[in-house]
Formats: structure tokens, C-alpha cells, sequence
């Protein structure tokens, strides 16, 4: 029997067998620790300006179309670097593109902080969306690659439940630091409250790429390129840590994948590498990585991107024309209260935002000294309060399969009515509850698509797949930012009739999918 289970330790496992031994423990609760600031860190990046902008348009004089460009600009970013970033991950790694994205993301960030117009703050938020792309679809492949079937499924609960806490701080943040009165001069720069809020935004991004530092590279990855010995070691460092034992009490001796074992040609054993040599390695990964791309553009896996290509075009178009929005919307609603307004509803509001420019400067000056009422940050914590509280609630019905298979077209169509009664609504109440359902049920159809993509695609198309559908997301974001401030000055119906009629192709798009997200990583 003895030698029996000895020879079947050195019987050649795969992944799933050898991550199933390493068990969970201290190990995946660092990693896990790890992805927190990272997540949080895309969330400070996407909707830092939308808290900014009720104070920042005031010293920087921005227009209703300004506003909508800056809100636009980090997506810009992040579209153009898709790619880039993809094509990265899938050939040299996922740890190098989370160190390196965290700690440049940062600067960036903290070179936006130092703007002192718009052009500038466009401009650094632009290489923040350029950056912050990277590591935020890489923190997802990374995360489902060091966990096994068994876990794997709660790692899009754990994603989603991060972004839900990001976008919960942000507005605590905004209400604890934004209506505080900072100002002071540096030379010839001025330094506001809104800059000092950007700042400390910048912090997630730093801690990432600091913590990653202490991370391995993936195992799954490590043995999609042919590297399984430094696959096994990372293996074996995962299972000393978890289950608090010697490396080389780690039962697999040897890992399997339809990948051919090119351990001594990656790791650079024996003689140093010429020159030569080096570039010769490099051009040959440039071609392999284009060679990866191939299957993408095959059945089975052309058809099922396009859809979700689509579908997650429509449906972020739509939510982020609200959500991106939303802190404007209540700082004006509550603006307009304090001034005695008899018509807060969101058409007297969007028609006062559209009119903004025209007002004359003392107007000007009180309602911006009301934009730094601490109320007008109340609704906003609300509604990221009333989304972590749903997704608590939601996803962990996820394992049932009857929810499971049908929550993503549900709520699509659900939502298709809530975008729509936006446009009765007539004071903040009723606006923040129906936003707060709305973005809430948003919210987890956009991590419900993610994590079938996590499962869909394999390992060395992975990284590029989730950067496209995100890039598809982003490019929605973009459209929806520069086309809403038009149908905004058109009239008050026209941007719930475009809303409305995305939703609804987002709806479609959604009957023909269907994933089993247990499957085993490809």
C-alpha cells in the first residue's frame, strides 16, 4: 500500500489536483488581503472625479461638456491600453504587471493631484486610466489561478464585494475631507481640498504594488508557458504556508499541462545568456503571444466574446452615464433645496446643470460654497451603502444554479424600468432609492459576466479576453460620457429614451448566455 501511494505521488498531476492539495489558508488570505487595495484602487481611479467635480468645477470653470470629457478621459486610457496590458500579462506575467501598474498608477494619481487646470488634470487622469487597466483585470486571472474549483466560484463574490467597499469609502472619504476648507499655495501652485482628496486617492495603488512584492507568480500561468519548475515551487510555497509544513512534504512531485516542459529554457539555468541569446527569447515570446491570440478569433470562442463583447458594451454604457453622474446630481438637487428651489426633479436638474455656464458670479459663488455642504455627500455614501448590503445579499444565492442561470437577464430587465423612472422622479429620496436599486442590480450583472468570463476562456487567452470585455465596458463608459451632456441640452426625455433602449439590447444580448462556473480552468 506504502509503495502504491508512493508511486502515485510521483504520477505526473494537473492543476486542479495540485492546487487542491495546497488547501486554503494563510497563504490565500494574503493574497486575498493583497487584491483588496488593487480593486479599490480601479474604483478610486473610475469615480475619484465624480466627487471632485461639484468643488473642482468651480476653480477650474468647467462646462457641462468639460465635466463629461474629464469623466471620459480615464476611460480613454484604459481603452488604449487593453492590449498592451493583455498581451503583457499573457506572456511575461501577472506579478510584474501588478507591481509595476500599482506603483506607476500612484504617480500618476499624484501628478493629477498637482493640476492646476483642466487640460492637466485630463491629462494625468488619462495615464491613471492608462495604467490602472493592467492590474485591475490581472488581479482577477491572478486571483481565480491560485484557487481551486472548490473556492474559485467565491472569488468574483470577493472581487464584487471589493468594489462595493471601494465605492462605499470613496463618498465616506468625499464627506470626511471634501468640505473641509484647505487651501494654501506652493510657489506660484494653489493647492485646494479637492487636490488633497485626489492624493490620498492614490494611496490604494502604492499599497498594491508593495504588497504583490511578497506574492509568487501564478502556478496556472507558470505551467501554461512550460515552466514547471518554477511552477512546483510556487506550489510548494503555497502549501508550506497553508498547511504549516515542510516544501518538501508537498505530495506532487510532478505537474502535467498540454503545454511541453521548457523549464531550463525559461529559467536561464547553467551558462549566463548572451546578448544574442536574450533577444532571441524575447522576439520568440512576441511571436508566441500573437499566437495566443488565434483562438480568439475561432469557434467556440469568437461567437461567445462578440455577445458578451456586447452586452457589456450596452450595459456599462448605461450604468455609468448614472452612476459617474450621480454625486453631481444630489450636490445640485441639495444646492437647489437650500436655495428654496419649488422643482428639484432630475429634469429641473439636469436642465440647471446644462445651464450652469450662463450663471453669473455671485450665483456662481453660493451654490459652490453649497457644494462643499457635507450633506450633498449623504445620498451618495446611501446608495454605496445600499449596494454593499445587496451584494451581501445577492451573491451568496449565487451557488444556487436556478439563480445562478437566470439572475443576469433578470435584473437586465428589471433595470430596463428603473433607468426609465428616473425621468418621474421628483426629489432626492425617491431619487436615491430607485438610483441605489438600479446601480446595485448593475453592480452584479457587471461581476456576474466577469466571472463566466473567468471560466470560459483559457489560461493563455484569460487576461486578453477580460481586458476586451472591460475595454468594451470603457468604451461604452466613454460614449455615454460625451453623448449624455448632448441628449442633457437636447430636452429632459430624450437621455432616459437612450437609456432605456440600451438597457434593452443589454437584455437581449443576455437570454443566450449560459455558464457553468465550476468547470475547470482551461
Amino acid at each position: 500500500m506504502a509503495d502504491r501511494a508512493k508511486d502515485n505521488t510521483d504520477e505526473p498531476a494537473d492543476f486542479e489536483t495540485a492546487i487542491a492539495e495546497c488547501g486554503f489558508g494563510l497563504f490565500n488570505v494574503f493574497i486575498l488581503c493583497s487584491a483588496v487595495p488593487c480593486l479599490t484602487a480601479m474604483v478610486f481611479s473610475a469615480s475619484a472625479l465624480s466627487y471632485v467635480m461639484p468643488s473642482a468645477e468651480c476653480d477650474l470653470d468647467l462646462s457641462i461638456v468639460d465635466k463629461g470629457m474629464l469623466h471620459a478621459v480615464t476611460y480613454a486610457g484604459m481603452i488604449i491600453s487593453a492590449v498592451p496590458w493583455g498581451f503583457i500579462a499573457d506572456t511575461i506575467g501577472r506579478r510584474p504587471v501588478l507591481i509595476s501598474g500599482g506603483w506607476l498608477d500612484g504617480f500618476f494619481v499624484l501628478c493629477a493631484s498637482l493640476s492646476q487646470n483642466t487640460a492637466q488634470l485630463m491629462a494625468f487622469k488619462f495615464f491613471d486610466g492608462l495604467i490602472i487597466c493592467g492590474p485591475f483585470a490581472v488581479v482577477v486571472s491572478y486571483l481565480a489561478e491560485f484557487h481551486g474549483k472548490k473556492h474559485r466560484p467565491y472569488i468574483m463574490l470577493f472581487v464584487g464585494l471589493c468594489v462595493s467597499i471601494g465605492s462605499m469609502i470613496l463618498p465616506l472619504l468625499s464627506y470626511l475631507l471634501l468640505p473641509v476648507p484647505i487651501l494654501f499655495t506652493v510657489s506660484s501652485m494653489k493647492f485646494r481640498t479637492w487636490q488633497v482628496f485626489l492624493a490620498v486617492s492614490s494611496a490604494p495603488s502604492l499599497l498594491s504594488g508593495f504588497l504583490h512584492i511578497f506574492l509568487p507568480e501564478s502556478p496556472k500561468f507558470l505551467m501554461s508557458q512550460g515552466n514547471y519548475k518554477k511552477a512546483l515551487d510556487s506550489l510548494q510555497r503555497i502549501y508550506k504556508l497553508n498547511k504549516r509544513k515542510s516544501r518538501e512534504s508537498y505530495p506532487i512531485k510532478h505537474l502535467t499541462d498540454p503545454t511541453p516542459d521548457r523549464s531550463d529554457d525559461l529559467d536561464g539555468t547553467g551558462r549566463p545568456s548572451t546578448l544574442q541569446e536574450r533577444f532571441s527569447r524575447a522576439q520568440s515570446k512576441f511571436i508566441d503571444g500573437f499566437k495566443q491570440l488565434k483562438p480568439m478569433f475561432s469557434s467556440p470562442y469568437l461567437a461567445i466574446s462578440l455577445q458578451v463583447y456586447c452586452l457589456h458594451f450596452c450595459q456599462i454604457m448605461c450604468v455609468n452615464s448614472v452612476r459617474l453622474w450621480l454625486p453631481q446630481i444630489f450636490a445640485t438637487m441639495n444646492a437647489m433645496d437650500t436655495l428654496g428651489a419649488n422643482d428639484t426633479s432630475m429634469c429641473a436638474v439636469l436642465e440647471h446643470n446644462a445651464n450652469a455656464k450662463s450663471m453669473d458670479e455671485e450665483e456662481k459663488r453660493v451654490e459652490c460654497a453649497l457644494h462643499h455642504d457635507p450633506d450633498s455627500y449623504l445620498n451618495n455614501i446611501t446608495v454605496a451603502g445600499i449596494g454593499l448590503v445587496g451584494f451581501l445579499i445577492i451573491f451568496p444565492l449565487m451557488r444556487f444554479q436556478v439563480v445562478s442561470n437566470h439572475i443576469l437577464k433578470v435584473f437586465l430587465f428589471i433595470c430596463i424600468f428603473l433607468v426609465g423612472s428616473l425621468y418621474f422622479v421628483k426629489t432626492s429620496l425617491v431619487t436615491m432609492m430607485v438610483s441605489a436599486v438600479y446601480l446595485t442590480m448593475m453592480g452584479i450583472c457587471a461581476t456576474t459576466i466577469i466571472g463566466m468570463s473567468v471560466v470560459i476562456f483559457p489560461t493563455l487567452m484569460r487576461t486578453m479576453v477580460l481586458l476586451l470585455i472591460m475595454t468594451f465596458g470603457r468604451l461604452g463608459s466613454v460614449s455615454g460620457n460625451m453623448l449624455l451632456p448632448v441628449f442633457m441640452q437636447l430636452s429632459c426625455l430624450a437621455p432616459f429614451l437612450w437609456l432605456c433602449s440600451l438597457m434593452s439590447i443589454a437584455f437581449l444580448f443576455s437570454l443566450f448566455l449560459k455558464v457553468d462556473d465550476e468547470q475547470s480552468l482551461n
